[in-house]
């Protein structure tokens, strides 16, 4: 990917970003227009001192002007303090932020690929990445805006002295500075070269070290390092690469740094001779060597170390552009979510299995076996059958976590495993497993997070009250404290934390909801409640049925016997289905309620 390519992913993010901030950016802009009087009081002071005092003989006026130079020195202390709070605003929220979508995009690939568990690289990314951007994103800020107002002054203060100062110092002020960002772009290149090399690295190490002991055993220490060695070879090869173009931009430094203090000594003949002072020339290079030169130097150190670096790690936290549609394939990707899907002229299914089946293993019997099922959209399904028959496997074939050892398993007409490596949650369905995926933070956290995406609204208070009464959940959230209130998963018992879980469910704008006996561990009210409250919501509703209730509110009902496969409505299944009968036989026992 070129350094154009990286700009563009990422900048429409930072601009989302600071546009959020604008009150931080302000407050840290003001700061530094107070920092940058110090600097006109600086060169100015320091002409004045001379021209107006001392040389004039009036030690007393040049005293008062340098007490002056002084002074601004204190405000712009002053000034350097409020900086810093402002800073705080900006740095500690993007950390935040990308401390959440590397436990994301963490997430994403073990879902994508549950026999592969996050590695080392993802654990790098959550950690030193993060605090890398973090470092760095507050040294770019603090270098540019320092540079920017320290910039503003001394220009200001040398054209308030003689404008002829700005035609000597800025040429070769934007000569050194021109080639400094000509090093910029292959710098960035071998940075995130460096940094892939260093995330490979990492799981590479890391799965050599969780099977340290059975190399030792078995020998294996030459092909263990043979895997190894590669990488910290290109590890090697571009740290001298950067290293050379470091010296590079060291040289762009000097030309910067120095070229314009050369050019206005050597000019200071010339200046004389025109009726320029000797104050006038002290305060330009007063300018120059205490505020612009050392504040350029600094930009351009921290633009390319920190901003380079920057650029290359926060391109690693973008989701990936959407890929391009596949006319033939019915991907729904572009699809309103709670609409049907159409391709061609028809409408999709929400869910379709061709001639499915599934083992565990390759001699082990089939769980499925050839299974066809259509589900339209809009309807409620249950799915029924005894433990350990496959219902569970069927929700995660339609979640998209296995792949089916035969046949095709569709979802709004598009595969419903998606290719590795896709990033971020798939918008087509949501899956509410048995135990309840509750975690530490706010009531509100714990009812949005599904229905946060990427770039999407995040619904507003109004509307997650309302999905609260329409689950009945008024007590819970009352308890906890309100939707402020911090939840702690230890704290709630099993039903409690399905029935946040459920109202999360609700609030999440997938089409498809796949519930694996999301409900057991809620009373039969409750769960009829929450059943009929999410079939009435737009979309398709799979349920795994552990009660005959549940069972009887679908619009049809699956049956799985481990031989045969019976779909019908709840009425006609028992004369249909032995093993229905005799469910429904067990369910309405007195003591299983």
């Amino acid at each position: 990917m070129t350094e154009g390519e990286t700009w563009r992913r990422v900048a429409p993010e930072a601009r989302r970003f600071l546009r959020g901030r604008k009150g931080a950016l302000g407050r840290l802009a003001a700061w530094s227009l107070l920092e940058s009087a110090h600097t006109f009081l600086g060169g100015y002071g320091v002409a004045r001192a001379l021209d107006d005092g001392f040389l004039a003989g009036r030690t007393t006026t040049g005293l008062t002007w340098l007490a002056a130079a002084g002074a601004g020195a204190l405000l712009g202390g002053f000034a350097l303090r409020g900086v810093f709070a402002g800073l705080a605003d900006l740095v500690e929220p993007l950390r935040d932020g990308l401390v959440r979508r590397a436990v994301r995009q963490a997430l994403d690939r073990a879902v994508a690929d549950p026999a592969r568990a996050p590695g080392a690289g993802a654990v790098a990314r959550l950690t030193q990445q993060t605090e890398m951007a973090r470092d760095s994103f507050a040294g770019l800020v603090l270098t540019t805006r320092s540079f920017v107002f320290t910039a503003v002054g001394a220009f200001a203060g040398m054209a308030a002295l003689a404008p002829v100062l700005l035609l000597i110092v800025l040429p070769p002020l934007l000569l050194g500075a021109a080639a400094f960002l000509a090093t910029l772009r292959p710098m960035a290149s071998v940075q995130r070269r460096s940094l892939d090399t260093d995330e490979a690295l990492s799981d590479r190490v890391g799965a050599v070290g969780e099977g340290l002991r059975d190399i030792v055993a078995c020998g294996g220490q030459a092909a263990a390092r043979a895997r190894v060695e590669p990488f910290i070879a290109a590890q090697e090869r571009l740290a001298r690469r950067l290293a050379r173009w470091t010296a590079l931009r060291t040289l762009a430094l000097g030309t910067a740094g120095r070229l314009p203090v050369i050019a206005l000594l050597a000019a200071t003949p010339w200046l004389l001779g025109r009726g320029i002072t000797a104050g006038t020339l002290a305060g330009g290079l007063t300018y120059l060597v205490q505020a612009l030169l050392p504040a350029l130097s600094t930009l351009m150190t921290a633009v390319g170390s920190a901003g380079t670096r920057l650029l290359v790690v926060l391109e690693r936290f973008c989701d990936p552009p959407p890929a391009a549609e596949d006319s033939g394939s019915g991907a729904t990707s572009g699809a309103p979510v709670h609409m049907p899907v159409h391709t061609g002229r028809r409408t999709a299914a929400a869910v379709e299995l061709r001639g499915v089946s599934f083992a565990y293993g390759p001699g082990a019997a089939p769980v499925l076996d050839a299974l066809d099922l259509v589900v339209r959209p809009g309807e409620h399904l249950a799915v029924v059958g005894p433990s350990g028959i496959g219902k569970s496997t069927l929700t995660a074939l339609l979640a998209g976590m296995l792949s089916p050892g035969a046949g095709t398993v569709l979802v709004a007409g598009a595969a419903a495993r998606r290719e590795p490596g896709a990033a971020g949650p798939d918008p087509r369905r949501t899956l509410l497993p048995q135990q309840a995926y509750v975690f530490t933070g706010t009531v509100r956290d714990n009812l949005t997070h599904l229905a946060a995406r990427p770039g999407g609204p995040v619904p507003g208070d109004a509307q997650v009250l309302r999905v609260v009464g329409i689950l009945g959940l008024e007590g819970l959230v009352e308890r906890l404290g309100g939707l402020d209130a911090q939840v702690s998963p230890r704290l709630l018992s099993r039903g409690e934390g399905q029935h946040l879980a459920l109202a999360a469910a609700y609030l999440s704008p997938a089409p498809l909801l796949l519930l694996d006996e999301a409900t057991c561990h809620l009373d039969p009210r409750t769960e009829e409640r929450a059943e009929r409250a999410l079939a009435d919501r737009p979309g398709t509703l799979v349920v795994v049925a552990h009660r005959i209730s549940s069972a009887a509110r679908a619009d049809r009902v699956l049956v799985l016997d481990g031989t045969r496969a019976v779909c019908g409505t709840h009425a006609d299944l028992p004369a249909g289905s032995p093993l229905y009968r005799d469910l429904v036989g067990e369910w309405n026992r007195p003591e299983d309620g």
